[in-house]
């Protein structure tokens, strides 16, 4: 890849918003991380979230690269990649971000990014400035991801069940409500894992672009691996309290052992993906997951409208936020 002469300025400011970015993806997917353990009663908001917030952070220590890798090197191509096509993607993913964290629609920050990505390097340099590998990898695990989140958390729900068929249901709760805490800090790792890698991976691009960093590089900066999980748990102790009922009730009712059996699920889905460096979403997960253990009760227990509804939202994410780029590309070669 080509260095480009970026000012310090214009390079401050794209490493800001990409940080913006990132806050807001803390923000939106606190609800994936808290929501059952709130809505079970568990823990309260505020306990939840802080919580969440220290694990986001503490899974700097707990998994590798290969998602911001992916992000960084493996979606679109690197010599089509400039300060414009970054500003066009991450301002594409923001936008996505507000409107659906308003319309409290539980949608995927990870996919609004790329397509963002997807957005701004086709206005640039068309549908060849795509890395077919990669996107291919993203778009299998759009699926995959609610599909094993799904299947773990109804095996795990099966499995308790059978194992605590002859336990008084009081002395269940009792225990599930411990086991969650357990499981809902399980789930935050596998969050802040999975999600601060991707904006690492946009920030490594970006450094490269600008030659503050080298494509054969085998990981960014600290300062930038730091600075997003630092970014990422900020967001989440802020928290996006208008989707927490939408995850947390309006699929399916939630008691503390299915609240455990679908973070459980959730968190094994998300440490999957991210030793394999696929950036997933960890909305899909979650949702996949909740729904798998409503209908490992009963296919009634599950209220297939609401699920329905958030379906589309995931269709719609990298199309929209991707046509939403490609117009912050244009308006950044006119600006920056």
């Amino acid at each position: 890849m080509n260095s480009l002469h970026i000012s310090i300025y214009v390079l401050g400011l794209l490493v800001l918003l990409a940080l913006v970015f990132d806050f807001m993806n803390g923000f939106h997917d606190a609800a994936n991380a808290i929501a059952t353990v709130v809505s079970t009663g568990v823990l309260k908001p505020q306990t939840a979230v802080a919580m969440s917030a220290v694990f986001n952070f503490v899974a700097i220590f707990t998994v590798g690269l290969h998602v911001a890798a992916t992000v960084g090197k493996g979606t679109v191509d690197p010599h089509i990649v400039d300060h414009y096509v970054v500003f066009g993607a991450l301002v594409g993913a923001i936008v996505w971000n507000v409107i659906t964290w308003y319309y409290g629609i539980p949608s995927s920050s990870s996919h609004a990014l790329i397509g963002g990505l997807v957005g701004a390097a086709v206005a640039k340099g068309g549908t060849g400035a795509l890395v077919g590998g990669g996107l291919l990898k993203t778009v299998q695990w759009i699926i995959l991801s609610p599909l094993l989140g799904f299947v773990l958390g109804s095996l795990v729900m099966l499995a308790v069940s059978w194992i605590f068929v002859r336990t008084p249901p009081r002395k269940v709760d009792t225990w599930f409500r411990r086991l969650q805490l357990v499981s809902a800090a399980a789930y935050s790792l596998g969050h802040g894992g999975n999600d601060a890698q991707k904006t690492i991976g946009i920030i490594w691009m970006l450094l490269i672009v600008a030659g503050a960093s080298s494509a054969g590089d085998a990981a960014p900066p600290m300062w930038v691996i730091i600075s997003c999980y630092t970014a990422i748990s900020m967001g989440t102790l802020f928290g996006g309290w208008r989707i927490v009922r939408t995850m947390g009730q309006k699929i399916t009712k939630l008691k503390p052992v299915g609240g455990f059996c679908a973070e459980s699920g959730g968190a094994i889905t998300l440490f999957i993906a991210s030793m394999i460096g696929v950036p997933v979403s960890t909305t899909h997960t979650i949702t996949g997951a909740i729904v798998g253990v409503g209908s490992a009760q009963k296919a009634s227990a599950v209220r297939w409208g609401v699920a329905g509804n958030i379906v589309w939202a995931w269709v719609f994410t990298i199309p929209a936020s991707a046509f939403m780029s490609a117009i912050a590309w244009w308006v950044g070669t006119h600006i920056l």
